[in-house]
């Protein structure tokens, strides 16, 4: 052979030898990542410890600070790199002790109730008397000297978040009762002709309503709390209009009590017969001198070809509180974090960078993320894609991409095939009209990515096995619960999360951004 031909042959020979070996230690690294998601699975032993022993999270919280520095515990023990990132502070603390109440009468009963977080607990146990709120300054002033220590009853059902107190919230409360003053000095003007014309009466107008219309003055009269009618299973939030505003010197003062549906309908009534009874509280919320930092956590590991491009997965790691904050979202947290420990296990050496996202302050308005895009911790037009786990506990069991992004994925996703039989996973391609990109944040964590155009494809959930979950039955209530987690879909979650996440960080190229926005 002529020596003209044989470096040709050589280079080509490398070449394929290079192929095959770059080939047969992904596969590897794959069937490795199969193997111990199979038979060593650790995303419910993540879970328990998250909801069972750190418990609920909510933004301020010790619980959060605890959860956070576990989390970065567990990422460098796996050999991962660890990014903390500073997003946001808030000026006092908020813990949430044990509460209880019950009905002090002869048909007496324990109390089914939750209080939003950064609202007031009890001093001890403290029972009073119980009052329907006033709707005009007329009713005040008749019954204001019955007010100090007492419960009071409001009219306005809750939505889950706590009173607004603010001096803006005031202000529409003042113009609403300017309002009832002229319909009250209607409904006299009514009064009298009733009394006259007893056969043609006129009904009396309804006075304008809102929630809790006097509660400066009520607080100033010394009342123990407000108690508002909620649906079962009780949505607990927090106090969106003030928390941040707080301080340790102008702490909320008196109870903000979510009480069952069916109770308050009883209490009511017994109210309007005027049955003589008591209600009884203890609620242990306590605060704490600030300011409360709290941040994402960023697991890294670093790609080996093109470290400065990313392919991301992530959930939040902040909660309500009256619960575990297991489905929402300890679900993606620790699904997350499975992934993550089964990559870094692997010996994977991706050739992007792949990012572990646990974020913090979703629920206070997607803040950690928001915080993250906004602040360009990583350039935007470098991530292939941002993978979010936000819903119910429910498993990945396919995907649905624009054309361009199809062959890659159906061939990241082939492992996926026969991964396990009662789950199959399927990639198929999006139909329907291209949507715009989005404009304005909401739904979870994916939105400011979405926005500024970054691809945040991510698996479709479903429940294969018929467990009937629910997520409405969990969403910030009392049920988001340890038992309402469900471990083999999570499981098998956070393996097809890992394999996807290996594939999309060997492609040779960053996923094409075509059809993925609308006029993009």
């Amino acid at each position: 052979m002529k020596t003209r031909y044989l470096f040709p042959l050589l280079a080509a020979a490398l070449l394929s030898a290079s192929f095959w070996t770059g080939a047969l230690a992904q596969d590897k690294v794959v069937k490795k990542i199969i193997e111990t998601g199979t038979t060593d699975n650790r995303t419910m032993q993540h879970a328990d410890f998250l909801v069972n022993r750190i418990g609920g999270r909510i933004v301020g919280s010790a619980a959060l600070t605890e959860a956070e520095a576990w989390v970065k515990e567990q990422f460098e023990s796996w050999g991962l790199e660890v990014m903390v990132q500073e997003a946001g502070e808030i000026n006092v603390g908020f813990n949430r002790g044990p509460w209880y109440g019950r009905m002090l009468s002869e048909d007496g009963m324990t109390l089914h109730f939750g209080t939003p977080s950064y609202t007031s607990g009890t001093k001890g146990k403290q029972s009073g008397i119980v009052l329907m709120e006033p709707m005009s300054r007329r009713e005040f002033e008749k019954m204001k000297g019955l007010l100090k220590g007492a419960w009071v009853l409001l009219t306005a059902e809750s939505n889950g978040m706590a009173i607004d107190w603010s001096d803006k919230a005031n202000e529409k409360r003042a113009d609403i009762i300017a309002q009832n003053e002229e319909i009250d000095k209607e409904n006299n003007e009514i009064r009298r002709w009733n009394y006259e014309h007893r056969d043609e009466p006129k009904e009396m107008k309804p006075y304008k309503e809102g929630t809790a219309l006097f509660y400066k003055e009520m607080v100033e009269a010394g009342v123990a709390g407000f108690i508002r009618s909620a649906q079962v299973p009780l949505r607990v939030m927090y106090d969106r209009a003030n928390c941040y505003n707080i301080t340790m010197e102008t702490l909320p003062t008196v109870c903000d009590i979510l009480l069952d549906e069916a109770q308050f309908k009883v209490i009511k009534e017994k109210v309007l017969r005027k049955d003589i009874f008591q209600l009884e509280f203890d609620i242990r919320n306590h605060f704490y001198r600030g300011p409360v930092k709290y941040h994402n956590i960023i697991g890294i590991l670093r790609g080996s070809k093109y470290p400065k491009e990313y392919v991301i997965a992530g959930g939040h790691l902040d909660s309500y509180d009256t619960a575990g904050g297991a489905v929402d979202d300890g679900n993606g947290a620790t699904v997350t974090m499975e992934a993550a420990r089964l990559l870094a296990t692997s010996g994977a050496k991706p050739k992007r960078t792949v990012l572990f996202c646990i974020w913090t302050a979703e629920e206070f308005g997607l803040l950690g993320s928001k915080y993250f895009v906004e602040n360009k911790t990583v350039p935007l037009e470098k991530i292939s894609n941002y993978i979010n786990r936000d819903g119910g506990p429910l498993c990945a069991t396919s995907v649905s991409v624009p054309d361009a992004m199809y062959d890659d994925y159906v061939e990241i996703c082939k492992p996926l095939e026969n991964l396990n039989p009662e789950f199959p996973f399927t990639v198929t391609k999006r139909e329907g009209p291209v949507q715009p990109r989005p404009i304005r944040a909401g739904g979870s964590d994916h939105a400011y990515f979405a926005m500024n155009g970054v691809p945040t494809i991510s698996f479709r959930e479903t429940d294969p096995k018929g467990y009937n979950f629910e997520y409405g039955e969990i969403w910030h209530t009392e049920r988001d619960i340890y038992n309402k987690l469900i471990p083999e879909y999570m499981e098998h979650s956070a393996v097809v999360t890992a394999v996807v996440l290996y594939g999309l960080a060997n492609l040779d190229h960053l996923l094409s951004r075509e059809g993925l926005y609308k006029n993009d």
